[in-house]
């Protein structure tokens, strides 16, 4: 059968298992294994079964065979603080993380902030990070002093600090266990894949449980595909033709991982997650979601999630209810009876129950931040979605700047947009002026705006602005 939600015409035609129960019980269910894959820039509609138009049949497959999400979202809008918000549960700009990291930055994601790997490994897991870091310096650099993976609760890591360079073929910046690598042979997705497995082979102890984290550089840009997969898509503009065998090549790195686990017998109870950071470069990708990486609209935020675990979720499960990255870090402390955290402060909700098909209650909404563009904030409240607009007009650097600190930490805002996700999924009608509750949803939005300002690290030594400055309308990731 050919799994496929047609999201793609602005209509959400699905069947909500949630309701019935995605949670398959199990007598004597172990620890699981945790899986957790996480493309790069990957848009909404990347994938064959959210409508794209790639092959991608090992990930329709493990959407098929567990529970796919109509309703998921990244921490953010851009790279490091939506991985950030992933390892964590926090939103990233309560923890400092407000934009991407260049090289050289002093921004980086805190020793101080307990990962997910760093709970796993206290739990007895053997833990392993491959791909993508994105949250400090790779290697160490003593001038910068950033924890390095192994600091985090990684006791092995195979990756590099940003992109994949000088593109997804033959990359010479990888790092394994803090020591630079050179060139690597092949494409990034490929490589990282290789490397798993070889971990698995010559590291991972059997009678142990395992996180893996494989962040994989693709689709970002600099794209690079075997021609033989640019081949199959020769009717499309080459750039594109380029960018559909960039998804597939990533599908068949997902595909081996996979197979080897099921050769290895340890699929049944592995709990697998796939998703992206953020959402596309491209407008194509994120189908009819409103505008690209970097906003705080659906297009920029809204983005796969799979989630297949044999042991416990039935298979061909859909939901709607929006959940996102800040939510895996109290749904894996839950499915392990754990607590390593104070009441409320994690930013996301355990989200076992709906897996479960029980009842299930968001107390704090789902929000994002971002202050180079605009709108600058966004609150998904039930069916509806508040943003928030400064109509800040002054130019900004790419860059995280000491003007951007001083900045966030006394905006306000003056303007409002209000959607209706259940019937305006493309975000064409804004209702502020027309809801009942627009002046609850205001507050709510002002309330987390001030919430962000106080509890957000104030990094000092920022660097000063340099390089193009835009106005936040122009700052727009384009193809």
């Amino acid at each position: 059968m050919r799994y496929k939600i047609q999201i793609l015409s602005g209509l959400i035609s699905i069947v909500l298992f949630a309701c019935n129960g995605a949670y398959e019980t199990k007598k004597d269910l172990k620890r699981p294994n945790i899986l957790l894959l996480v493309a790069d820039d990957m848009g909404y509609a990347d994938l064959d079964c959210y409508g794209g138009i790639s092959n991608t049949p090992n990930l329709n497959k493990l959407a098929e065979n567990g529970l796919l999400f109509t309703d998921f979202y990244a921490a953010a809008p851009n790279c490091s603080p939506s991985r950030a918000g992933l390892l964590t549960g926090k939103s990233p700009a309560n923890i400092g993380m407000y934009n991407y990291r260049p090289t050289n930055h002093p921004m980086h994601l805190m020793d101080r902030e307990e990962t997910i790997a760093e709970v796993l490994q206290n739990q007895g897991y053997d833990t392993s990070h491959f791909g993508k870091w994105h949250l400090g310096c790779l290697p160490h650099d003593p001038t910068l002093n950033h924890p390095q993976p192994s600091d985090q609760g990684f006791s092995y890591s195979f990756g590099t600090e940003s992109n994949a360079k000088p593109s997804h073929l033959n990359p010479i910046n990888f790092v394994r266990n803090g020591v630079k690598l050179g060139k690597q042979e092949g494409y990034s997705c490929q490589i990282l894949a290789t490397e798993a497995i070889t971990w698995f082979d010559n590291y991972h102890e059997a009678e142990n449980p395992f996180f893996m984290y494989v962040a994989f550089h693709e689709p970002h840009v600099k794209v690079a595909s075997p021609s033989e997969l640019v081949q199959k898509y020769a009717g499309f503009p080459k750039k594109y033709a380029e960018y559909l065998a960039n998804i597939e090549n990533l599908d068949i790195a997902v595909g081996r991982i996979i197979d080897y686990l099921s050769e290895k017998q340890l699929l049944e109870n592995t709990l697998i997650i796939f998703s992206s950071d953020n959402g596309s470069y491209r407008q194509a990708s994120n189908g009819k979601l409103r505008a690209e990486k970097g906003s705080v609209y659906e297009g920029g935020i809204r983005v796969p999630g799979i989630i297949h675990w044999p042991a416990l979720i039935k298979k061909q499960s859909v939901i709607n209810e929006p959940a996102g990255f800040v939510d895996i870090m109290p749904t894996i402390c839950d499915i392990l009876k754990v607590q390593p955290f104070e009441e409320e402060e994690l930013d996301g909700i355990s989200i076992l129950s709906l897996l479960k098909g029980g009842k299930f209650e968001r107390k704090n909404p789902l929000y994002w931040y971002f202050y180079r563009t605009s709108p600058e904030i966004a609150m998904r409240v039930g069916d509806v979605m508040i943003l928030g607009k400064d109509n800040d007009t002054i130019p900004r650097t790419h860059r995280f700047s000491a003007a951007d600190m001083a900045y966030i930490k006394n905006m306000n805002l003056v303007d409002y947009e209000l959607y209706d996700l259940s019937k305006d999924i493309g975000q064409t009608e804004n209702i502020i002026n027309e809801h009942s509750k627009t002046e609850l949803y205001k507050n709510l939005i002002d309330d987390k705006l001030r919430e962000i300002q106080l509890k957000g690290y104030n990094w000092e030594e920022l660097p000063e602005s340099s390089g193009p400055k835009k106005v936040k309308t122009e700052w727009r990731v384009k193809y």
